[in-house]
């Protein structure tokens, strides 16, 4: 075996990774569409404000487990965090510890302080992590919302029930320049921690446009539906879709801004997000969305809408 460094947003990364990958996700998540190029090159991309780590153990030429590890530019001395993968016909041989080894010394080497790694909540995980001197820091939800059926005509409800002082604006992959300002404003108000992500600081409407242009590099069409307060013009709230040539789609963000909630903006904006995708969309049947197990709002927010937990997710934490 031998480990090699791997740029996450070449193409040939995507094609020599996809059959591992395909195998993976095939036996975690059986009642999901296979993983396509267009989802392997979202999770493996450089990300806005963060740099890109992605590591591969080989046999031959052939690989058989990969981490990728996301670092936030803006936090030089914080952790590389992501996911770690050891494809199924090559488990029990030393890979993953291997890979892990090989982790934590680029991440020392970069100045960094811990390995974060997201993973499937099973014995098998659990036993790795303790083998490995990982320890718990928190556990995540995989939600999924069938758009077809009862889910998908309690959408067209939901989404039919404005809210007074609030008018929506929806767009695909580009915000309009009458709101682009007012949208970062809002996106900086984001304070939860994503996988592999750059924590959301101070962002200009030039981060917005540097987002929305990685998502189409990685073949992904970005859904927006914005909620505007009539008083002011501006985004009160926002909820985000990335939609691939797939049967499933991820969603991403959803935030209504404090002074905003608790009357109904959440729902009724996500809803028509949902609703909208799924006529644009005729082959879009499923979507997927991940939130943390203590975020009660966000929970109750995507039992409403007809998502149901399917899996869970644990992310632990190690000392480089």
């Amino acid at each position: 075996m031998d480990i090699r460094s791997l740029d996450g947003d070449d193409p040939a990364t995507i094609a020599l990774l996809l059959p591992g990958f395909q195998e993976t996700m095939s036996l975690e998540l059986p009642g999901d569409p296979p993983v396509s190029e267009a989802l392997l090159a979202r999770l493996m991309q450089r990300r806005h404000g963060a740099d890109r780590i992605v590591l591969a153990v080989f046999d031959g030429d052939r690989p058989v487990a990969c981490t990728k590890l996301g670092l936030d530019l803006g936090d030089p001395d914080g952790p590389g965090h992501g996911s770690l993968w050891v494809f199924p016909s090559f488990r029990g041989r030393g890979a993953g510890t291997a890979l892990v080894g090989a982790a934590r010394a680029e991440l020392r080497r970069r100045g960094r302080s811990h390995l974060v790694v997201d993973a499937p909540h099973s014995p098998a995980a659990e036993s790795f992590a303790a083998a490995c001197g990982a320890r718990l820091r928190g556990t995540g939800l995989r939600n999924r919302l069938l758009l077809r059926g009862p889910a998908r005509s309690g959408l067209d409800e939901l989404a039919a029930r404005a809210v007074p002082g609030h008018h929506l604006v929806q767009w695909t992959d580009r915000c309009p320049d009458a709101l682009l300002d007012s949208y970062a404003r809002a996106w900086s108000t984001l304070d939860a921690p994503v996988n592999g992500q750059a924590q959301v600081r101070a962002p200009t409407g030039d981060d917005v446009r540097g987002r929305e242009a990685e998502a189409g590099r990685a073949g992904h069409r970005q859904y927006v539906t914005a909620a505007v307060a009539d008083d002011s013009g501006e985004v009160a709230g926002y909820a985000t879709l990335f939609v691939r040539d797939s049967p499933m789609a991820d969603a991403g963000e959803t935030l209504v801004l404090a002074s905003r909630r608790r009357r109904g903006l959440g729902t009724w904006l996500k809803a028509g997000l949902l609703a909208r995708a799924a006529r644009e969309n005729g082959d879009l049947a499923l979507v997927q969305a991940w939130n943390d197990v203590r975020n009660d709002a966000v929970i109750a927010l995507n039992l409403r809408l007809g998502f149901r937990a399917d899996s869970s997710w644990s992310t632990y934490s190690l000392e480089v």
